[in-house]
């Protein structure tokens, strides 16, 4: 059963006019933080430890999860600083195993992906990174993906402008030997701007898988209140 990371770290300030007092994942959803609802999706996926990359209050999230969580071990990699999504995962990853793959995830998406799925996608194509994407019109918002025929990620884009295309999902299968670098821990780091470019010119093997599962990012106030009709119980 795999280790998740969630990157739970961010300032938010996109969503402060819609939850002025608490991180990202602990905006309420239904009555219930957001993280309840993507901490139970990924137990029921098999996930059997969490990891949480925390900084911006972060007292607000191990307050209310403590060391469990629905009889699921959490651990907290807490950022003294802010270092960025690239970062806080490297400071993360220093609480795993070393050897072996892990579920990455954004602490402000839900994505219905299948784990199975991408765990046996991602090791039929020895995979260093492997996306979770989806179908999206949006224009500007969601970093973009082009592929081969074989599911081999040949470019990122971010911002991108054209109509239906494949977009990342947020969540994330790795092999730790994918983080290997020139990086130094506590140094702030962005994955798209950093790791992921990175991990490209490197020659690592990017690849993607995509899912029809419900996608939420709750990072914008429209999508958080939308969020409220898709996240129920």
């Amino acid at each position: 059963m795999p280790s998740a990371v969630i990157l739970a770290g961010g300032l938010g300030t996109r969503l402060r006019s819609a939850v002025p007092d608490l991180p990202k994942p602990m905006a309420p959803i239904n009555g219930r933080p957001f993280l309840e609802h993507q901490l139970e999706y990924w137990i029921n996926q098999g996930v059997s430890r969490f990891v949480l990359s925390v900084g911006y209050r972060h007292e607000a999230i191990t307050g209310h999860f403590g060391a469990h969580y629905k009889g699921v071990e959490i651990e907290y990699a807490i950022e003294d600083q802010p270092l960025g999504t690239g970062g806080g995962l490297l400071l993360a990853v220093e609480k795993l195993d070393q050897d072996k793959p892990f579920l990455l995830l954004n602490g402000d998406t839900y994505f219905e992906a299948d784990w199975n799925a991408l765990d046996v996608f991602a090791v039929e194509h020895e995979a260093d990174w492997c996306f979770s994407l989806f179908e999206t019109s949006e224009r500007g918002r969601y970093m973009g993906i082009e592929m081969s025929a074989q599911g081999r990620i040949t470019l990122l884009k971010s911002g991108v402008e054209q109509g239906p295309r494949l977009a990342n999902g947020g969540v994330y299968w790795v092999h730790p030997r994918a983080l290997s670098g020139t990086w130094r821990l506590g140094e702030k780091l962005s994955l798209e701007d950093d790791l992921f470019p990175h991990a490209l010119t490197a020659g690592r093997r990017l690849c993607g898988i995509e899912f029809g599962g419900t996608f939420i990012d709750i990072g914008v106030p429209d999508d958080y209140h939308r969020a409220s009709s898709l996240l129920v119980g």
